[in-house]
């Protein structure tokens, strides 16, 4: 899944066999991607009912090609997906798969926060954003969100050794540089967030 902000060329290169690559690499696990997506969206919808928060639409800040669309609005009840991404080849992917009337896929280029999504959801995608922009892309979430919204962000724990074996196998996440829990919550406290629990 390329970032916005990310070198969408990496991630166009990779939008044809994205999930025969991303698939390698989770072998090792022995489920696959569509595994991950759901548990996570299952996980984040239990969540935010402990905070009695029913977000009707969603940002998802680094779509890929859109695996988490359905789970959305199957898992979640959003009415609204609205996808964003910087590889123009993954968003083809995710017109052509998850494209309807409750989901729209645009380019990071196109997109302009409008302070207007209850929630915002992230997966695996500050990893891949220079550290020098992380901040701004945090600020880019922030002002994408209603007052009192929440930011979903899901990242790879650089201490567990099986992450770390997962992301080797897989050539997009080969350089990636990982952020702990730590610095998530450092990020996202200086990009003008409120940290409202960290789970691992």
């Amino acid at each position: 899944m390329a970032g916005p902000e990310s070198d969408p060329s990496a991630f166009d290169a990779y939008s044809s066999d994205y999930d025969e690559a991303l698939a390698r690499g989770l072998s090792v696990s022995g489920e696959d991607k569509l595994y991950f997506a759901r548990e996570r969206i299952s996980f984040l919808a239990r969540c935010l009912r402990e905070l009695d928060v029913r977000p009707r639409s969603v940002l998802d800040f680094g779509c890929g090609t859109g695996t988490a669309t359905p789970f959305f609005v199957d898992t979640l009840g959003v009415e609204r997906v609205v996808g964003v991404d910087s590889s123009e080849r993954s968003l083809e992917v995710a017109r052509e798969r998850h494209g309807a009337s409750r989901a729209r896929f645009l380019a990071a280029r196109e997109f302009a926060p409008s302070a207007d999504f209850p929630l915002a959801y992230c997966n695996g995608v500050f990893h891949h954003v220079p550290v020098a922009e992380r901040e701004r892309v945090v600020r880019r979430i922030r002002d994408s969100l209603q007052p009192g919204g929440h930011f979903a962000l899901w990242e790879n724990n650089p201490w567990n050794p099986g992450a770390r074996y997962v992301m080797w196998r897989i050539p997009f996440d080969r350089d990636a540089q990982m952020l702990s829990a730590r610095a998530a919550r450092r990020l996202l406290v200086a990009g003008g967030l409120e940290i409202v629990r960290t789970d691992h």
